[in-house]
C-alpha cells in the first residue's frame, strides 16, 4: 500500500534519519530524486525559477556525470545538490561496504561539481540498512522525507498526485518529487500547482 504520509511509528524506529524539520514559520522544503534528467530537470528548474522557489536535488552520481551542466545550472540558481548514490542501489539488498563505496563514487561526483555542501544523501527507496547508516551518518546527514507524492506511480492521476500531496503537507515537512521519466506527467502537472497553493498561504521553500 502507498503512502503519502510516512506514518509516525517508521519515523520513530529509525530517530536518527532526518524526516522532516521542527520549523515555527510556515516553510516547506521541496526535494526531487534521480536526476539530473535533460529535459524534466530542466523544465523542473524553470518552474522552480518563475516561482522564485529553492529545492534540493538528491543525484545519481551517473547521471551527474553525464549531464553536469544540468547539475550546475541547479547550483547556480541557488539550489542544493545531495547524493543519491552513484547507481540508485536499493541498500536493503546491497551489502555494506558496496553500498558505502557507491555513496562514495557519488560524493565525489559531488565535489567535482564544486558543490559547496555536498553533505546530505538520501536512500534510493528509502531502503537503507542500520550498518550501512552507521557508516554514513558520520560524514553525511541523511534525509529522509514525510510526505511522498507519488509522482512515478501509474496507478495514481495526476489530479491524485497534487491533492493528496498538498493534504499531507504540513510545515516543517520534506516533500519528495522526482524528476525521472517515469514521474514526467504528474510532476509537470503538479509542481507549478503545489507551489501556488502554499505560496497563496503564506508558505516559503526553502532548501535542506
Amino acid at each position: 500500500m502507498f503512502l503519502h504520509k510516512t506514518p509516525g511509528l517508521i519515523q520513530w524506529l529509525y530517530p536518527s534519519l532526518i524526516w522532516k524539520k521542527k520549523v515555527k514559520e510556515k516553510v516547506i522544503y521541496l526535494t526531487f530524486d534521480d536526476g539530473p534528467i535533460p529535459g524534466l530537470t530542466e523544465k523542473i528548474l524553470d518552474i522552480l525559477k518563475e516561482n522564485k522557489v529553492k529545492a534540493t536535488f538528491f543525484c545519481v552520481g551517473d547521471n551527474l556525470r553525464k549531464h553536469p551542466g544540468i547539475a550546475q545550472r541547479a547550483l547556480s540558481e541557488g539550489h542544493r545538490l545531495g547524493n543519491h548514490s552513484y547507481n540508485h542501489l536499493n541498500g536493503w539488498q546491497t551489502n555494506t561496504l558496496d553500498y558505502v563505496s557507491n555513496v562514495v563514487r557519488c560524493q565525489r561526483e559531488l565535489v567535482d561539481l564544486e558543490n559547496p555542501e555536498p553533505q546530505l544523501l538520501r536512500p534510493p527507496y528509502g531502503k537503507i540498512k542500520r550498518s550501512q547508516i552507521k557508516h554514513l551518518k558520520q560524514i553525511l546527514d541523511i534525509i529522509m522525507w514525510d510526505v511522498l507524492s507519488g509522482d512515478f506511480l501509474a496507478s495514481i492521476t495526476k489530479e491524485q498526485c497534487l491533492n493528496k500531496t498538498i493534504k499531507a503537507t504540513q510545515p516543517g515537512s520534506i516533500v519528495i518529487f522526482h524528476d525521472n521519466i517515469k514521474a514526467e506527467k504528474n510532476v509537470m502537472y503538479a509542481l507549478a500547482r503545489y507551489i501556488t497553493h502554499f505560496q497563496n498561504k503564506g508558505y516559503t521553500f526553502q532548501t535542506l
